[in-house]
């Protein structure tokens, strides 16, 4: 299979590969990232897993998340895309892929993340059949609500429970 690589004008979002091990690690290991994630900067081994779990995506399941870079420096800028995580949550997302993404501090409020995951959307769109994805957040997370807001995520009616938590769930139907 040959994973898809997508621009923007100002991004490419391509598989990850071991050389973004590294900023990887070092992205999820700050506590500013993690605020509304686990809360938890994640370790070496964490990080490697979560690697491992993007790049198995992709050769399962044909869909996965992306590496995106900056066009113009090549800059590692986080981690946008689809997961079946098959979480043990309330209600169940039964199998409805979930977008999630995650950018480095570093290109905060720069609109990265709108770019990005329109991007990955237009992907899903043009290559899946998917009738819909879903994306789940801390309540507090205000800023990435916003974006899944502005890309036609509607919040479910009552939140949901992840690990004992409140957890937002979040559905976008395609239009086909």
């Amino acid at each position: 299979m040959t994973l898809p690589v997508l621009e923007t004008d100002r991004l490419i979002l391509r598989p990850h590969e071991l050389r973004d091990f590294d900023d990887l690690d070092q992205m999820w290991a700050d506590p500013d990232v993690v605020r509304y994630i686990s809360g938890e900067p994640s370790t070496e081994e964490e990080s490697w897993g979560r690697l491992m779990k993007y790049i198995g995506h992709w050769s399962m399941l044909g869909f996965g998340y992306w590496a995106v870079t900056l066009r113009e420096t090549g800059a590692y800028a986080g981690d946008v895309g689809f997961a079946d995580y098959r979480r043990g949550m309330t209600p169940s997302l039964a199998s409805v892929p979930e977008a999630g993404w995650v950018l480095s501090p570093k290109v905060h409020g720069k609109g990265v993340a709108t770019e990005a995951v329109a991007r990955m959307h237009q992907w899903a769109q043009d290559e899946t059949d998917w009738q819909k994805t879903c994306c789940i957040f801390d309540p507090e997370h205000k800023v990435s609500q916003k974006v899944a807001l502005r890309l036609g995520y509607q919040p479910a009616e009552a939140l949901g429970d992840y690990g004992g938590l409140p957890t937002l769930i979040m559905h976008r139907k395609m239009i086909r």
